[in-house]
């Protein structure tokens, strides 16, 4: 298992099933050469086992759901509610496609923990996407360190990663994070096309480790 398969799982809701293979998780972790992502994957994991599931979910749903500048739906960020959202979402499930990939269950592909996936299973194409996002991320990453959020240190993990951001990504960053994303107060419609909405899906691997957003189109050929 690749740090971006780890940190998918670890940016998804902590449901029941999820804490369950915590123990599954770390040692998944552990058998990652030494690196910063491995001590940054193990420490999370160690401060979450020791909050206990309703702590760990309460947390979740306070840090990405309560805050707008927090949240992990990064195509926001960028377009707000407005129109163009929905369109950059369906060009990136296109994106998917066209790497043998399709969504299952409930998340949309601009959702964090759904890139993740992408990059562990086709990873130049997924580490292209999230340098797309680079402005959201440092977004995302400045709130969470303003709140002393655990998962700050992940999100710096997920950040170093990746080519280091341009003068004018961080500036992006900064100028959104001042006056938050852009809006669309007339004729507003729905802000993803229905084609862009996941077909329900779920299931176990076979160590147990639920699965997630994104799996590969049957018939499709690895990268």
């Amino acid at each position: 298992m690749t740090p971006w398969r780890l940190l998918s799982l670890l940016f998804d809701y902590p449901d029941g099933e999820l804490l369950a293979c915590s123990a599954a998780l770390r040692e998944e972790a552990l058998s990652l050469p030494a690196s910063p992502a491995r001590a940054a994957i193990l420490a999370f994991l160690e401060q979450r086992e020791a909050q206990g599931p309703e702590a760990a979910q309460r947390e979740y749903v306070e840090t990405f759901d309560f805050a707008k500048r927090g949240t992990l739906y990064l195509s926001f960020h960028a377009y707000g509610d407005r129109r163009e959202r929905g369109m950059a979402m369906l060009q990136l499930k296109h994106r998917y496609r066209d790497a043998g990939l399709e969504l299952s269950g409930s998340a949309l592909p601009d959702h964090l923990p759904a890139i993740l996936e992408f990059t562990h299973l086709a990873p130049e194409d997924g580490v292209e996407v999230l340098c797309g996002f680079r402005p959201a991320l440092e977004v995302v990453r400045s709130a969470l360190h303003e709140e002393g959020s655990a998962y700050a240190h992940l999100l710096d993990t997920v950040c170093d990663l990746l080519p280091a951001p341009s003068e004018a990504e961080l500036q992006d960053a900064h100028r959104i994070a001042a006056a938050g994303p852009p809006t669309e107060t007339v004729g507003l419609e729905p802000f993803a096309p229905p084609e862009v909405m996941p077909v329900p899906c779920g299931g176990q691997s076979p160590s147990g480790i639920p699965t997630l957003a994104v799996h590969r189109r049957e018939g499709a050929a690895a990268p």
